[in-house]
């Protein structure tokens, strides 16, 4: 996003995916708060953010990555449960380099620009804004496809989200076209939290091709349906929504292992053009 005056643009630094924004600033602030104070509750306090909404951008920030920006610890060095991985102390400086080398572009720009170029870089801005997208899926993913599967109606698709984790989706041949799917492709895999079914019994069949198991992390309990996050081998974390008896039937807790379960028509593709 940039903002405009007469003499001066100010530039912050977004990387955007096809399911959203992955890093901004205030992203940004919270993994540097979190490496400075060693717990998510500090961290959340200092950018400022609520509790809840600083573990939803850590958790969609290490789904999206290539390898986990923020790990739970058992403490952290002032009495927290996470700290920044070698590999996110890593990406908060490459960010904090690119951003400034960004200023100095537009610094360079609005030295150079007359009033007409001023109006073009205006309606430049207003084209980028329109083309940005969001979604309201809580979980999302970004993989590789390792099979497909042609059918007479639909394609299956298998996605490789790491060295551990596998997702399968259905979805019809005309998409498939469309999205030009092929063996090896990255692409964004969206699953609605209220798609996701739990399990405990490690003996339960169901018939959803996706199962996968991980921890409880943390419960947002609500009068009538609560929010379960949990982590996934590998980093990754995926959010379900269930009602609070399930919570109580389950025993659910954080450190209880769960079962995610979903059907392959509940996930939605997406690729990069």
């Amino acid at each position: 996003m940039m903002e405009q005056n007469l003499h001066h643009f100010k530039g912050r630094l977004e990387v955007e995916t096809e399911v959203g924004s992955f890093l901004g600033d205030k992203r940004i602030r919270l993994l540097e708060a979190i490496d400075e104070h060693g717990s998510i509750n500090s961290a959340a306090r200092f950018v400022p953010l609520s509790y809840k909404a600083a573990w939803d951008a850590v958790d969609a920030m290490n789904n999206l990555a290539n390898e986990p920006l923020v790990t739970r610890v058992a403490g952290g060095r002032k009495g927290g449960g996470t700290q920044l991985t070698a590999y996110g102390q890593r990406i908060v400086a490459l960010y904090r380099a690119l951003e400034a080398e960004y200023q100095a572009a537009l610094d360079r720009l609005a030295a150079g620009m007359n009033e007409g170029e001023a109006n073009s870089f205006s309606q430049f801005r207003q084209l980028l804004k329109r083309m940005s997208m969001k979604t309201s899926a809580r979980n999302q993913f970004v993989g590789s496809i390792v099979a497909l599967r042609a059918g007479e109606v639909d394609y299956e698709v298998r996605l490789k989200l790491d060295d551990s984790n596998e997702l399968v989706a259905i979805i019809t041949r005309e998409s498939a076209d469309v999205l030009g799917l092929a063996i090896g492709m990255e692409i964004y895999a969206l699953v609605k939290s209220s798609s996701v079914l739990l399990l405990t019994d490690r003996d339960a069949r169901t018939t959803a091709r996706n199962h996968l198991w991980g921890e409880v992390t943390h419960i947002h309990e609500g009068p009538v349906n609560s929010e379960v996050i949990m982590v996934l081998p590998g980093g990754k974390s995926l959010c379900a929504v269930v009602t609070h008896d399930s919570v109580i039937r389950l025993e659910l807790a954080p450190g209880t292992p769960v079962c995610a379960v979903f059907k392959a028509s509940s996930v939605i593709l997406c690729a990069q053009d």
